[in-house]
C-alpha cells in the first residue's frame, strides 16, 4: 500500500482535473479536522464506553487522513500529480485503490503504511 499513490490516483481520477484536485484536497483536510475534532470531543465528553469507543475510532480513522492530506498538498504544485502517475495506467490503478481505500476505516492503518514508506525511503538515501 503505498499512501502517496492513493493520494495521487484519488486526485486524478478518470481525468485528471483541477476540479476534481481541489475537491479531493477538500475532502483530506475535512477528513482530519472534522473526524479528529469529533473523536477528541467524543472522548471528552463522553461517559459511556461505546461512545468512548467511537471517538477513539474517529480520531485514529481521522488521523488516517493526515498523510493523504500532506500528499495531496505536494501534489498540487504544477506538474507534481502528472510526474507522479507518469507510466501508469490510470484506470487499472484506480480500480485497485479503490478497494485499498478502504485501509482509512482501520484506525492508524494509513498513518503506519506512510511511516514505513517514509523510513524506507529514508535507508535507501
Amino acid at each position: 500500500m503505498n499512501v502517496r499513490r492513493l493520494a495521487a490516483v484519488d486526485m486524478y481520477g478518470t481525468r485528471g482535473t483541477t476540479r476534481r484536485r481541489r475537491i479531493i484536497l477538500v475532502e483530506f483536510l475535512v477528513g482530519v479536522v472534522a473526524m479528529v475534532a469529533l473523536g477528541v470531543w467524543l472522548l471528552a465528553s463522553s461517559d459511556g464506553l461505546g461512545s468512548r469507543a467511537i471517538g477513539v475510532w474517529l480520531t485514529g480513522a481521522g488521523l488516517n487522513y493526515a498523510p493523504l492530506s500532506l500528499h495531496a498538498i505536494t501534489l498540487m504544485r504544477p506538474g507534481a500529480l502528472d510526474a507522479e502517475l507518469t507510466g501508469v495506467h490510470t484506470a487499472e490503478e484506480l480500480r485497485r485503490y479503490t478497494v485499498l481505500q478502504l485501509w482509512v476505516f482501520v484506525p492508524l492503518a494509513l498513518v503506519a503504511f506512510a511511516a514505513r514508506d517514509a523510513l524506507a525511503r529514508r535507508q535507501t538515501r
